[in-house]
């Protein structure tokens, strides 16, 4: 047992100080990183790590493609990802940690909340990061309307098929860490779903000015786990 403490203090060390160094985090953000990480680890052990790095190195990736484009549309990511912004996005699998500790029975289905919600903050960060770049036609998710690129709500095709790619990715670190399992195609189509929320979201409520962005990340990995913990009872 204490080789994977040690193990995991190593990882946990390694991710903070390089976060810091590259800028993709501010000191604080990834202090609170490292201890979303560890009621993740709690909850789903190495798996669970391997998720959440797995939506930040592709995250941090997809942030990084041809980002003058994306400062020329007032959208790309100016300095480190603050601590808000990490409990936006992996709030929601930290609180599915917490509840297999207090739950352990239910270990089962919150672990695939979890993985849920990671793959629909991969999904959502993929799909505005290089939807925004390789899109070739935008539209509002409401209206189905051509609308503006870079616009809260705004989505096109190309993005969606990228951030699908982005939930089969968490779904297959899931696959390689807790085995097979029928319920698995769920995270893909949950992770789905809470992508497409963030959008309508994005269109109802943050264009408005009613919610900001973190709100609008940290409904969308919910939204995810919720479908997920529906499918599981009804399906």
């Amino acid at each position: 047992m204490w080789l994977s403490y040690a193990l995991l203090t190593l990882i946990l060390t390694a991710g903070v100080v390089y976060s810091i160094w590259a800028r993709k985090l501010t000191v604080i953000a990834a202090l609170t990183g490292a201890a979303v990480a560890i009621l993740v680890f709690a909850g789903a052990g190495f798996t669970g790590i391997a998720m959440m790095t797995t939506f930040f190195i592709l995250g941090s990736a997809a942030t990084s493609v041809q980002s003058k484009v994306k400062q020329d549309l007032n959208a790309a990511e100016k300095g480190g990802r603050t601590a808000a912004q990490v409990l936006a996005n992996a709030g929601t699998a930290a609180l599915c940690g917490i509840l297999i500790l207090i739950f352990p029975m239910d270990a089962y289905i919150l672990r695939l909340m979890m993985a849920a919600s990671f793959a629909s903050a991969t999904a959502d960060t993929l799909s505005s990061e290089l939807g925004m770049v390789y899109g070739k036609r935008f539209f509002n998710i409401i209206t189905l309307k051509p609308d503006t690129r870079g616009l809260d709500g705004v989505i096109s095709t190309e993005g969606t098929l990228i951030g699908l790619c982005g939930s089969v990715i968490i779904t297959a670190v899931y696959t390689i860490g807790l085995g097979w399992t029928a319920d698995l195609i769920w995270i893909v189509v949950a992770g789905t779903l809470g992508n497409l929320a963030d959008s309508v979201l994005g269109a109802v409520l943050e264009r408005k000015g009613l919610i900001k962005n973190n709100a609008v990340n940290f409904l969308n990995t919910l939204i995810a786990a919720l479908f997920m913990l529906l499918f599981y009872f009804i399906l």
